[in-house]
């Protein structure tokens, strides 16, 4: 008997930025660009979105970045959620990180996950494990 079962996975994108300072615009123009970021650079259906949860450091609450993603195109029914992000003293200035989960049956899709602006060395072990990997894969 033959399995016609679709094998879905869960992949996740991680992404991060800062805004300039706790203001609307501010935090807009970040949450919009780094949606941008992640939207072209990830091969995205968005009927295919689990959830996305945005977290704010402590110095951040003139908006919500849900608010601001709900209001871009194919993001009105996405869930999205907002939290505070735990505070750490050593942590960025008016920093926004989110997590998108999402199902895919391709369990090798490519992910990019989006460091931006003050944002861009949270993660520097991203960078050169993606040069290793990168380096590594055969040119066509």
């Amino acid at each position: 008997m033959e399995d016609n079962s679709v094998s879905w996975k869960v992949r996740a994108i991680r992404g991060a930025t800062t805004a300039a300072d706790n203001s609307v615009t501010a935090i807009r123009e970040a949450v919009n660009e780094l949606m941008l970021a992640i939207e072209t650079e990830n091969a995205l259906d968005f009927d295919e979105i689990i959830s996305v949860t945005f977290s704010v450091t402590r110095d951040l609450d003139a908006i919500f970045p849900a608010a601001i993603a709900r209001q871009r195109p194919h993001w009105d029914n996405v869930p999205l959620l907002d939290v505070q992000q735990m505070h750490v003293e050593s942590d960025l200035d008016f920093c926004i990180r989110c997590l998108i989960h999402f199902n895919t049956l391709d369990p090798n899709q490519p992910i990019h996950h989006i460091y931006q602006r003050g944002a861009k060395n949270l993660r520097p072990d991203w960078r050169f494990v993606k040069a290793r990997v990168s380096s590594s894969l055969p040119s066509h």
